[in-house]
């Protein structure tokens, strides 16, 4: 898998502990017109990759691009592996590369949401053995629960996959929340499907794992996304749950803990909205944790403003030392 087998040799009480300290120049990739977010970071560490070099996908307006670095802070733009496509998580297994994502049906189908086409998305996979020539995009998770469909269509999002008790466990958002004064919607829901192989036979849970809760500071408008780390000793989330604040949305990454992977326990804020950083003043969102040469690193993106016009989100990274 895409972890660091080390980062099993971390306790919670260790984890938790440690002093996350902002890197200076951040952020590390800024959004490029025309698009105007570089958003859901996802990280091969350089003993993970082929070339011994950093690489990071990412999505923009475009698709999910491939970018790549020396030193994990300077990237490089590759090339785009799909469009129509969002939100990668990228993986090792048994020597080869693979790429789960949101996918969408055509824009024009999408776009016609607003005279009575519902949007639909689901999750897909490309594979590579070299991060240079990867598959056509192939389907590894359709929509099969009623809570994954809204009012506006059917959503299902921000794979992340871990391998526990022999199964291949992908945890996803799903449904839709449309978030008022930002003009676009963010995921309701967050639930798992398991299956024997990474690129097929996914079962869904019957229920999701978690959902808004009104009475929640951090939650009380809808769950975003998750991100699920094995310790020495437990499970940890990091997600980024939506909720408002003195009339306006925000966004945090939490840190969550379980001892199964299933049912969590809200810990604390790990990265909230600093308006002392512009490029991060109104929303911390998806995330990727890294562990490489005694260091944690959690790469996350961010946005400035909610308004659609004026919003602009870049990736920057958290860093400390174990």
């Amino acid at each position: 898998m895409m972890l660091n087998s080390d980062m099993e040799k971390i306790s919670f009480e260790q984890f938790n502990r440690l002093s996350f300290s902002f890197y200076g120049n951040n952020p590390v990739l800024k959004y490029s017109l025309p698009s105007l977010v570089v958003a859901d970071p996802s990280i091969l560490t350089p003993d993970s990759s082929p070339d011994n070099k950093w690489h990071l996908f990412a999505h923009t307006f475009f698709g999910v691009y491939h970018y790549v670095s020396s030193d994990g802070i300077s990237f490089l733009k590759v090339k785009r592996i799909a469009e129509r496509a969002m939100r990668p998580d990228v993986n090792v297994i048994d020597g080869e590369y693979f790429l789960y994502f949101e996918r969408t049906r055509s824009p024009i189908l999408n776009a016609l949401n607003t005279v009575g086409v519902k949007w639909k998305s689901e999750i897909y996979m490309c594979k590579s053995r070299d991060l240079i020539s990867w598959t056509e995009p192939e389907r590894v998770i359709a929509h099969t629960r009623d809570y994954e469909a809204c009012d506006t269509g059917i959503a299902i999002s921000n794979p992340f996959l871990i391998k526990k008790d022999g199964k291949y466990r992908m945890y996803y958002s799903c449904g839709q929340t449309f978030i008022k004064d930002c003009g676009f919607s963010e995921p309701t829901h967050i639930s798992f499907a398991e299956s024997d192989y990474p690129h097929k036979g996914f079962v869904s849970r019957e229920k999701p794992i978690i959902s808004p809760d009104k009475s929640s500071k951090y939650l009380n408008l809808c769950s975003g996304c998750i991100k699920v780390y094995k310790l020495k000793d437990c499970y940890i989330g990091l997600q980024n749950g939506l909720f408002s604040e003195n009339g306006r949305s925000h966004s945090a990454i939490m840190l969550l803990k379980s001892d199964d992977g299933e049912s969590f326990e809200f810990i604390k804020p790990l990265i909230v909205p600093e308006e002392k950083y512009p490029w991060m003043a109104q929303f911390v969102y998806a995330c990727c944790m890294t562990y490489y040469g005694g260091k944690l690193r959690i790469y996350f993106n961010a946005r400035n403003v909610a308004n659609m016009v004026r919003g602009r989100e870049s990736i920057g990274f958290i860093e400390a030392e174990t």
